[in-house]
Parts: C-alpha cells; sequence; structure tokens
C-alpha cells in the first residue's frame, strides 16, 4: 500500500460523482460542486476525515445547469474504479456553488454499494499499479524520457498551457507521479482518460500517453502553420497593395494613366445600373475624357463629376421590415406619448404592406407617399430622434441634413459645373453618403431656412417634398433625373408661420406641443437617465434619483415644453456624482431633492405666480414662443396726463393694435364697469410686458390688456392664479387663438389653477392630457364681459 494511505483507512466510504474529469492518484484536482447532495457531502467529508472517492460520470452531458436542480448520478451512471483523496482546500465561488481542491492518494475499485441516501456509499478495495519504481529498467526509463521532452514540446507549442508546467514535469522524479500528471493536463477524452486509471502496467499507460501527445504535438505544430502562412499571406497583401499605390503615383507622373481610367470608368458605369439618361450621360463625358490630357484643366473635373455619377444608389435600396406589431414596439420603446405621431407612422406601414402584398403599381407620378410629415413643435420634445426611430422601424437607413440658416439656393440643387470647384446639392450628396435610394430623410429646421440674393431654397424645396415632381428631380450639378419619390421625407420645425405657405401646403403637419411635468418624469426615468449613465460611464445600481429629486430639477431649473435642458441637468448630476465613485468616496448614490441642491447650485427659475400679486392692473396673460408655451404677464399703470397711452416691451405691430383695442373698449365701457370715464381724459395709461428684450407679436394677448386696464382703472386686482388668452375685439367679442395646448403646458408649468379662453376654442380641449384637464379650470367665453365678471366675481 502507498505511504500516502492510512492503514487505518476506512474499508467503507462516502463516494463523489465528478464530471468531464478525472482522478488520479499523487496528483491534485480541482473540481466545481454544485449540486445541493454534493456540497452537503464535501461540508460532511471536511469536517470527518476529509477522504472521499471520486468516480467519472460516464455521460459527461449529466451536468447542473444554473438555476436548475438536476439529479444525482446513480452509482449505474459512474465508473466503478476511482481515486481516493483527501479535501485540501474549500472555496466558496456562490451561494450554491464551491470549488474544491482534491489530493490524489490511490486507485481502487468498487466491491459493492452499500447506501444511497443521503450519499453514495460504497465498499472499496486499493488497487495498485504493477510497476513503481526500478532503475535498471531501461525500457522504463527510455518511455519516461521520451515523455518527459514530448510533454515539455506541447506545453511550449499550446497556447492554453501555462509555461509554468514545464518547471512542474521536471521537478517530479517519480515515474507514477509523472505518468498520472502529464494524463492530468493531456487533451484525452474522459474516457481515454478513465482508461489510463484503470491500468495497472505503468508502461503501457505511458506508450498510450506517448501516442496521444505525438499526435497533440502535430496537431498544435501544425496550427502555428496555418497562422503563420495567414499572417505571411496578409503581409504580401498589404505590400503588394503598397507597390499598387506607388505604382500608380509613378504612372500619374509620366501621365501614363489615361487607358487604365478608360476601362475602370467603363466597368463602373456597366455596373452602376443607373437610367438611360444617365448612362447615356456619363458615357458622353467618358468619351471627352479619352481626348484629354491628365494635364488639361477639364480632366479633374469631367472626372470627378463621372466619380459622382456612377457612385450614387441609382438601384440599390433597403427592403422595407413591414411588421407593424414590431415598428409599434419600437415607437414606443423609444418614445413616450406622441401618439398622434406614432399612428401616422404605422398608418404609412400599413398602407406599404397592403400595396406589396397586392401588388398594386406605385404610380411615380403621384408618389410613393401621398403626404411629407412635418413635425412642428418646441426644441427638445424629439422630433430628430423620432426620425431615427421610424427609421428602425422601417429598417431603412436614415440621413438628415440640417436647413437652419441655408441662404443659397445652390445647397438643395447643387452648383453647375461652369462654376470652379462645383457639386451635387447636399440632398444628392447625403444619398450617395447613405448608399440607398430609399433611406428616411429627415430635413431639419426647415422654418430656418433664408432668403437673400443668392436664391431661395424654399422655393428649390418645393420640387423635393412634392411627390408629383421628386420622381423626376434635376440636380443642377449632375444635370440629369434623379428618382427621389421612394424616399421618405420627414421635416421638422419649431414653428409654422415662417414656413413659406406653398412648400408648407405640400406636407402634413403633426404637431408635438411638450410635455407635462408627470410626462417629463416618465420620460426621464425611462430613457434621460439611463442614457446619461451610460455615456458618463456609469452602472445602473450606482446612481439612483428620487422621484422627488427629478421633479425639483423639472421644476427649478429646468423652464421648456421639452426635455432636452432636463437631460443636460441630469448629465452635471451624474458627473458631479462620478467623482466621488472613481475617487472611491462611496460606491452608490441616492439623489435626493437636498442633494440636487448642493450639484446644481442654485435654482435657475422661479415660479413667478408662487408670489400672490395683489396690485390692480397686471394679469397673467399666455403666449406661445419657439420655445413652446410660457406664461406672460401684462402690467398697467396710469398717471395725470392727456389721455396718451404708452406701450413697452418690444411688442410687434399686431400686438399694439391689440393694446390700443383695449384701451378704447374699456374706455367705451367705463360706465359699466363702475369706472369715472372722465378719467380716461385726464389719466395717461402706460401699458408693458415684461422681459422687454424678447420681441412678442401676436393677438391672442388683447383680452389679457382688456382686463389689465380694466382692473386697474377700477382699483380691483387680479387673482395670480388666473390666467388667460385671447383676441378681443371692439365689439367685445374673444376670438380663437392657436397654441392652446403648449399655453395649456405653460399654465400648468407655472400652477396656474385657471384658465380663460375663447369658446370656439373648446375642441381644442380634447388633445390635453388628463391631468392638465383635471388640475385646471377652464373658463370658455364668448364675449369680453364674461370674461371680466370672471375675474372680478361680478
Amino acid at each position: 500500500m502507498s505511504d500516502q494511505i492510512n492503514e487505518n483507512l476506512p474499508f467503507e466510504i462516502v463516494i463523489l460523482p465528478i464530471r468531464i474529469a478525472v482522478a488520479y492518484p499523487l496528483v491534485a484536482i480541482p473540481v466545481e460542486v454544485n449540486l445541493s447532495k454534493s456540497i452537503k457531502l464535501v461540508e460532511q467529508s471536511w469536517r470527518d476525515n476529509r477522504q472521499i472517492g471520486l468516480l467519472t460520470i460516464k455521460d459527461h452531458l449529466i451536468e447542473t445547469r444554473k438555476g436548475r436542480q438536476q439529479e444525482f448520478p446513480t452509482s449505474d451512471q459512474i465508473y466503478s474504479t476511482g481515486t481516493l483523496v483527501t479535501i485540501e482546500q474549500i472555496i466558496k465561488v456562490k451561494k450554491n456553488e464551491l470549488q474544491v481542491i482534491f489530493q490524489g492518494i490511490e486507485k481502487f475499485d468498487i466491491v459493492e454499494w452499500t447506501g444511497t441516501d443521503p450519499y453514495l456509499r460504497a465498499k472499496i478495495r486499493i488497487r495498485y499499479d504493477e510497476y513503481y519504481e526500478d532503475n535498471e529498467d531501461i525500457e522504463m526509463e527510455a518511455l519516461l524520457r521520451s515523455l518527459r521532452d514530448l510533454s515539455k514540446e506541447v506545453v511550449l507549442l499550446a497556447p492554453e498551457l501555462p509555461k509554468e508546467v514545464i518547471q512542474i514535469i521536471d521537478s517530479i522524479d517519480s515515474a507514477r507521479h509523472l505518468i498520472y500528471f502529464v494524463a492530468s493536463i493531456s487533451s484525452l477524452t474522459i474516457a481515454e482518460k478513465q482508461k489510463i486509471l484503470e491500468l495497472d502496467n505503468l508502461k503501457e499507460k505511458c506508450r498510450i500517453l506517448l501516442a496521444n501527445l505525438a499526435k497533440e504535438k502535430e496537431v498544435v505544430a501544425l496550427g502555428k502553420k496555418i497562422q503563420a502562412d495567414v499572417k505571411e499571406e496578409i503581409d504580401k497583401t498589404q505590400k503588394e497593395f503598397f507597390l499598387r499605390q506607388e505604382l500608380k503615383a509613378i504612372h500619374k507622373e509620366l501621365g501614363e494613366k489615361e487607358e487604365d481610367i478608360i476601362g475602370e470608368y467603363t466597368e463602373k458605369i456597366n455596373k452602376a445600373n443607373m437610367s438611360d439618361e444617365a448612362k447615356k450621360e456619363a458615357i458622353k463625358e467618358l468619351e471627352r475624357l479619352t481626348t484629354m490630357s491628365p494635364q488639361s484643366a477639364e480632366f479633374p473635373v469631367v472626372k470627378t463629376y463621372l466619380d459622382w455619377i456612377v457612385e450614387l444608389p441609382w438601384q440599390i435600396k433597403s427592403n422595407d421590415q413591414i411588421d407593424i406589431e414590431n415598428a409599434r414596439l419600437i415607437l414606443d420603446n423609444d418614445h413616450y406619448d406622441i401618439y398622434d405621431v406614432k399612428d401616422r407612422i404605422l398608418e404609412y406601414l400599413a398602407v406599404k404592406k397592403i400595396i406589396k402584398e397586392r401588388n398594386i403599381p406605385i404610380d411615380k407620378e403621384a408618389g410613393e407617399t401621398a403626404t411629407i410629415l412635418c413635425f412642428v413643435g418646441p426644441p427638445g420634445v424629439g422630433k430628430t430622434s423620432l426620425g431615427q426611430s421610424i427609421a428602425r422601424a422601417l429598417g431603412r437607413k436614415f440621413t438628415r441634413m440640417s436647413l437652419g440658416g441655408i441662404r443659397d439656393e445652390a445647397e438643395i440643387r447643387g452648383h453647375r459645373r461652369t462654376y470652379v470647384g462645383a457639386l451635387p446639392g447636399r440632398i444628392i450628396q447625403a444619398l450617395k453618403r447613405v448608399g440607398t435610394r430609399n433611406p428616411v430623410f429627415m430635413l431639419d429646421e426647415i422654418d430656418k431656412v433664408g432668403v437673400d440674393w443668392r436664391g431661395d431654397p424654399s422655393s428649390a424645396l418645393l420640387e423635393v417634398l412634392d411627390p408629383a415632381q421628386n420622381h423626376s428631380f434635376r440636380d443642377n450639378y449632375l444635370d440629369v433625373d434623379f428618382d427621389l419619390s421612394e424616399i421618405m421625407f420627414i421635416t421638422t420645425a419649431n414653428q409654422l408661420e415662417t414656413i413659406l405657405p406653398p412648400l408648407r401646403d405640400r406636407m402634413e403637419i403633426i404637431q408635438l406641443d411638450g410635455y407635462t411635468e408627470y410626462e417629463k418624469l416618465i420620460i426621464a426615468i425611462r430613457y434621460l437617465i439611463p442614457r446619461q449613465l451610460k455615456v458618463n460611464g456609469l452602472r445602473e445600481h450606482e446612481i439612483i434619483f428620487a422621484e422627488e429629486a427629478i421633479k425639483k430639477i423639472i421644476q427649478d431649473y429646468t423652464r421648456e415644453a421639452g426635455v432636452r435642458n432636463l437631460e443636460r441637468q441630469i448629465g452635471t448630476v451624474c458627473r458631479k456624482c462620478a467623482i466621488k465613485i472613481a475617487s472611491k468616496e462611496t460606491s452608490q448614490l441616492v439623489i435626493s431633492p437636498e442633494q440636487i441642491r448642493t450639484y446644481l447650485k442654485k435654482e435657475k427659475f422661479e415660479s413667478e405666480i408662487s408670489e400672490s400679486v395683489d396690485i390692480p392692473g397686471i394679469v397673467t396673460g399666455l403666449a406661445v414662443t419657439d420655445s413652446g408655451g410660457e406664461i406672460l404677464f401684462i402690467e398697467a399703470t396710469y398717471m395725470k396726463g392727456k389721455g396718451e397711452l404708452t406701450i413697452t416691451g418690444q411688442l410687434g405691430a399686431v400686438m399694439r393694435e391689440s393694446a390700443q383695442i383695449a384701451h378704447s373698449y374699456v374706455r367705451s365701457k367705463a360706465a359699466q364697469l363702475g369706472i369715472d370715464p372722465d378719467e380716461f381724459g385726464k389719466t395717461d395709461v402706460h401699458l408693458h410686458v415684461p422681459a422687454g428684450a424678447t420681441p412678442k407679436d401676436g393677438p391672442s394677448a388683447g383680452l389679457a390688456m382688456v382686463v389689465a386696464i380694466a382692473s386697474l382703472f377700477s382699483n380691483k386686482p387680479i387673482n395670480s392664479t388666473i390666467g388667460m388668452t385671447g383676441e378681443a375685439t371692439l365689439r367685445g367679442r374673444v376670438l380663437p387663438v392657436g397654441g392652446i395646448k403648449m399655453k395649456s403646458l405653460a399654465a400648468h408649468r407655472a400652477g396656474i389653477k385657471k384658465v380663460i379662453l375663447p369658446k370656439r376654442n373648446e375642441r381644442d380641449l380634447e388633445e390635453l392630457p388628463e391631468d392638465i384637464l383635471k388640475s385646471i379650470d377652464f373658463v370658455l367665453v364668448e364675449r369680453i364681459d364674461d370674461a371680466l365678471s370672471e375675474v372680478f366675481l361680478l
């Protein structure tokens, strides 16, 4: 019996089945234990004598999957010859997983199974190898020397084996130890490793290992040779590439490149699959190129033209993914609310799907789509990002062109080739860049297109966006028709008034008016915070925003219809927190409203409604700006004078006229309002709209101006929680105005409790979110007298 075996070893021991490994005498083996029954067996043996019998499972597919408990192997599923081991170390990897280091002692055979519950138990008999150590056996010495040398060669070639294994092999003196160690690190199958264990003759074990190592050496060496050949081929290819580039440069200097260029462009023209007109023009220009010298000034001009015309996606298209439910899911995941926009996109997809399934031919002159979508709304409501989501839902490529500040018509149509440095317009450039003829093409900021002596880009866009014309769009540079009818054009704007009416007529307007405080909270939680955490390299659990903290950012640090500044402030908080996490001050931060004050310093906005205004002559109006809805204070005061009216606040002509109408109306109704009519003749009135640096115009403040002057002369203050909008007439009527949803959102943000609207704007209330309808009392009036009765409670 081996010296490592205790003579008092029990005849009966517990058995631990292992998988994908075979334990050998004298060799340490790490085993992953994750069955609950096996874990209990190991822990119990550790407390007792630390000795266990390891037997390998015959079917290696019997395994434990994470999160799923498998059955403990039975005695007929494991080999009958194994290795007696002692437990050297137990490492707890996870809650239900141990890494156990066993040290092999001696192999054994099962004599009789004695129990299965709670663990496998068996009577064993120690089994000895026939040959141990004999220094005089020359054959054995030769086998061991070959085994040692060959195993070290394999270790040097195999990248997965650490080079420290060579030192271990050199340090082993025992023949059995060396054979079993080499067997444990070899690439033998489980069945072959088990055979090594069961054999009693060391020479036979050694021969099997030598045969396997010789084969492994050839395989590894061949693999390295293949890798070296591949690398050499790549290096050769790169070398040839650089040599060809140098050769091209030499030919160019010698002027010997014409024939190669002609053949190259002829091939490109044939492959471009362009229209007949374009092909004819390209061949014509190519023929001109053949008659030119490379030193000619016209040569690069013609060559550049050919480069453009052959590289355009004449027939390359993206295949539409016409899956309504998948598109709905993508749009819902990317954007909260804006159901009108989502429904319009789904309508577009549904029509395309029906046309495709029923093989209905598309009339090019009618266009693929009846209208061009135009998203109108304040900054930060998601107009541009919505275009990217639409492209993803359609399975098309996305490209974007900003129209803000464009004043040159050539930006759209391109320059004629007679100009030095002429290029195609930005429409054609974008199509070449995106590589398909049917992308989702977003024209951003269409309301900011300028007009000057260089041309009118808005008029140039008429052909681009008209479905009846854009199938034959003609760029000045190309001077051939290009089909734009399969492009899905989407435009964005902050306001409609500055868009050319004929251009506006070609688009379907979809209004994005902004978000309520609750909607901003949901958007921040679902989209903005996760995106900012990712942008700033933070993990989800490292920063947790309390809802009240987000509300504080919304109320005190941002005043906008969209969420752009909200995301910017969230990003600021994330960066402040990143400093603490990077410096190891903390591993997790919970952001409270108090911490928001610390990170973002003092509040940027304070609700003007929160301060009770009890001074006569001050009224809260509602207005629409480029940034969405806003509250607007109308202030009126009077002094001794000659009945003159002074108007300040950088007001436009329409708004100044509204002030004059308001003054005249109150003066004409003085008696009914309990005002001395003579007061107007000896009193000057000064009407002011604060934020004097901001230009303001429009008739919607007319009602508020009437109420302000009436409040001033009747000496009755107006409750600051009442807001109003509407155009006033001299006959006392209140006419409807636009932007009701944006104005209502602004009123909600400012804490206004009651809003007075024109009666004819009643239908606009249907578009308002439910929480706004519940929190604000909307009063509909047809006449100014009704509004005065409401605010003065007459």
